[in-house]
């Protein structure tokens, strides 16, 4: 049964959203600092929204990334990009 048609003999469907898939795992996404794009970092700043690394990751910046190593699938993502990603001093890492 699809979240978006009622079930047979009901007047009403409801639609369900998918919420964010946060990791709650070993926790060795919190021991590293994650690429993710300059622009959201700033925004996430200002309003507090949660940002999503190239690895996947997603939380609310709030730590100074330059104290953690950079996480070894988000580098390694990076690095497949090539020369188009944003090579600013500290990489466009977050934390």
């Amino acid at each position: 049964m699809s979240t978006l048609e009622p079930e047979r003999g009901t007047g009403t469907g409801t639609l369900v959203e998918p919420t964010p898939q946060t990791s709650h795992g070993d926790g060795d996404h919190e021991r590293f600092a994650h690429y993710v794009q300059k622009d959201k970092i700033m925004a996430s700043a200002l309003d507090g929204t949660p940002v999503v690394a190239l690895c996947g990751k997603v939380w609310v910046p709030g730590r100074d990334p330059k104290k953690y190593p950079v996480c070894p699938m988000c580098k390694e993502i990076y690095e497949s990009m090539g020369a188009g990603g944003d090579k600013d001093k500290d990489g466009g890492k977050g934390k």
